[in-house]
């Protein structure tokens, strides 16, 4: 990484620390849910973006994180340690729903993750003794850490954002190894790969779980966020709002779910002023987008920097910038 680089990195890490400062309780509480929601869409461009499988699950997974989360501060145990059991539990989860990835593809196996996700809403709403059912869960502390407390919005945002920083640097080191490539292998093209000897099966099995494991783990800070759930939050509706982040931002691009995370989430709050019409407003530069540039938003600022940029330079900066 140049230097010009790090200081790009140094530079929006430090915006985001001073990005809640002097706000409200409801701005800090959108960047909060800007930042978990994040988590969940790079988790997402995982599987979808550089292992190229569609899945319409990850909320679901999301939805199993809090509910472990839930389930566990409620009884007394340290969040941490009920994170870490999601993680491991959406890991799990993703492993035995990824089978069938080894036999479907595509859109098939975005019908088979459509109705993974369906499946866990209906358990999660019929089984009232220990989901609380269509009522759901309230009361779940926020964590201590070293005898500081994350009750208010702002040192709940600051927990947030070293939750977030640390699951980018962790999606950075699985991009960058071994595994990274052969993810990119099999989404630009799985025959090649195979015949170079990557074992496909396998690297599709693992995408699809490290996938999930973001998505528990978006979901165990959710929970202590909201200090509400209820299958409603993590109904088929809210995978799709996923798969719009990553779509939006540019799917296979590093920084492309934070940037359509902050679209989805926090574009809809700037649009306020126009009252009825602002989802009509949003809808339509969504479409806009897309039809213009399929690869997102950071696909558009390629497109407009190839523009205004010699052609070698412009190579350059797609093979060394956002895009891994």
């Amino acid at each position: 990484m140049t230097r010009s680089r790090i200081t790009l990195l140094a530079l929006a890490i430090a915006a985001l620390v001073v990005a809640p400062l002097g706000q409200g309780n409801y701005i800090i509480y959108t960047l909060c849910s800007w930042l978990v929601f994040s988590i969940a869409a790079m988790g997402l461009n995982l599987t979808l973006g550089y292992a190229g499988q569609v899945s319409l699950a990850q909320a679901g997974f999301m939805g199993i994180g809090a509910y472990i989360t839930a389930l566990m501060t409620l009884n007394g145990v340290h969040w941490s340690l009920a994170a870490f059991i999601s993680i491991v539990s959406s890991f799990a989860v993703g492993l035995a729903l990824g089978y069938p990835a080894l036999r479907v593809q595509h859109h098939f196996l975005a019908f088979v993750t459509l109705a993974f996700n369906t499946l866990l809403f209906l358990v999660l709403r019929n089984e009232e003794e220990i989901t609380g059912g269509s009522f759901g869960l309230v009361g779940m502390p926020r964590p201590s850490f070293f005898g500081i407390s994350t009750d208010g919005n702002l040192p709940f945002y600051y927990f947030s954002l070293v939750c977030f920083l640390l699951s980018t640097g962790v999606l950075w080191w699985i991009l960058r190894s071994p595994w990274g490539r052969a993810f990119k292998a099999l989404r630009e093209n799985p025959i090649r790969a195979e015949s170079l000897g990557l074992k496909i099966r396998r690297q599709t099995l693992l995408a699809f779980a490290i996938g999930s494991a973001f998505g528990g783990l978006a979901g165990a800070m959710q929970t202590p966020l909201v200090q509400f759930i209820e299958p409603g939050s993590f109904a088929l509706i809210h995978s799709l709002k996923i798969l719009l982040m990553v779509v939006v931002g540019g799917s296979g691009f590093f920084f492309g779910p934070m940037l359509g995370a902050a679209v989805v989430i926090l574009l809809p709050e700037l649009l306020r002023f126009t009252e009825g019409y602002y989802l009509i407003i949003y809808a339509a530069l969504v479409i806009v987008l897309m039809v213009y540039s399929p690869n997102g938003l950071i696909g558009l600022g390629q497109k407009l920097l190839e523009k205004v940029r010699p052609k070698h330079e412009a190579r350059h900066d797609l093979k060394q910038g956002v895009s891994l």
